[in-house]
């Protein structure tokens, strides 16, 4: 009597369950995370060749960094590249990436109600920029922590912004672009802070910081920061898009049941720690060869990642924030669920550990 086509697929999805957790117990923490000597908040970093860049705002501009190592950015010299010479206003967090062997750095400026994406390019990473272009953001909203990203053969741009003109709350929006510096087509909506574990800190009510990684199935993940970034409640979380599924629809994704790294136990999702020696992690980079997804790291590795926060032991604020090495692997057969979805109401996939 032959098997029956029941029994294989059972037996295949018994096996890849299996894979899925040997594969997540080779995930074990490492020694501890290094806080660098540079007090500052989001980083972004990523490694061409045995170069690591980083990127960050500074002086009234943005300025860049390479080093041999994420511990050894701290020490290396600052290169300013770009300066506000047209007053913009406040410039936050700028994002590094690098497309077509060009770099690029998107970064958010502005005063209040009138921040808005910008861009500026060069052919090397710490020189060479020219003068910053406004990014043609569909339905042109109040805009921040803009990075770019390709999956499917696509370029995408994730953003955290307002739906309206006013500061209710900070939602995560995609656009395709059709080049690095512009967007194409409308804006949708992926995510909105409606979780009572993001909800802990409002006023307003925060998604933002958003980070694309693809995991060991080739699914698209965005990781982003929850909860106010002048709270020590502020946390990474994920959104993991189904298989198969259409980035532009909300429904499409589903998020971590709480936080994947964060601080406090009550906000974590069952089965993650928080953590020990830094208060607040969020705003983070993984550090990918070129900043390309496609070069996300297979299951079992631990691969570098920076986040920002505060030590334990010091009060919390923003000039306390400091840049922190850390790691991260994937995390098999993790359930994230979503209410009131039209569709199935749970999707089992990859998940994410992070270490300090």
């Amino acid at each position: 009597m032959k098997p029956s086509r029941r029994f294989f697929n059972a037996a295949a999805f018994l096996l890849a369950g299996l894979l899925a957790a040997v594969l997540s117990l080779t995930c074990a923490p490492p020694a501890r995370a290094e806080r660098t000597g540079l007090r500052a908040a989001d980083p972004s970093v990523l490694r061409v060749g045995d170069t690591y860049v980083s990127v960050q705002s500074t002086g009234g501009g943005i300025a860049v960094r390479l080093a041999a190592s994420t511990t050894a950015l701290a020490s290396a010299p600052a290169r300013q590249v770009w300066s506000d010479t047209r007053a913009l206003g406040e410039v936050w967090a700028p994002e590094i990436v690098r497309d077509g062997g060009r770099y690029y750095i998107y970064f958010s400026a502005g005063r209040g109600a009138a921040h808005r994406m910008y861009v500026i390019s060069s052919a090397t990473p710490d020189s060479g920029y020219g003068a910053e272009s406004r990014l043609a953001l569909p339905d042109d909203k109040w805009a921040i922590d803009g990075t770019l990203f390709t999956f499917g053969g696509q370029r995408w741009f994730v953003w955290s912004g307002w739906a309206g003109d006013t500061n209710v709350e900070q939602n995560l929006y995609i656009a395709r672009m059709s080049s690095p510096t512009t967007p194409t087509g409308g804006r949708y909506i992926i995510s909105q802070p409606r979780e009572g574990w993001e909800r802990v800190v409002g006023n307003p009510y925060i998604n933002e910081g958003p980070e694309a990684i693809k995991d060991p199935n080739g699914q698209l993940h965005i990781v982003y920061s929850a909860n106010g970034s002048w709270s020590d409640q502020y946390c990474l979380a994920d959104l993991r898009l189904r298989a198969g599924g259409d980035p532009t629809y909300v429904w499409d994704w589903y998020k971590s049941n709480g936080c994947l790294f964060g601080s406090h136990r009550e906000t974590m999702m069952r089965g993650w720690d928080p953590t020990l020696y830094a208060d607040g992690p969020g705003h983070h980079s993984f550090v990918l060869l070129d900043g390309d997804i496609g070069t996300s790291p297979p299951a079992g590795p631990r691969f570098p990642l920076m986040f920002h926060a505060v030590p334990k032991g010091t009060p919390y604020s923003w000039e306390n924030r400091y840049w922190y090495t850390g790691s991260f692997c994937w995390w098999g057969d993790t359930t994230y669920s979503r209410a009131n979805v039209p569709g199935p109401n749970t999707d089992t996939g990859w998940g994410l550990k992070f270490f300090e």
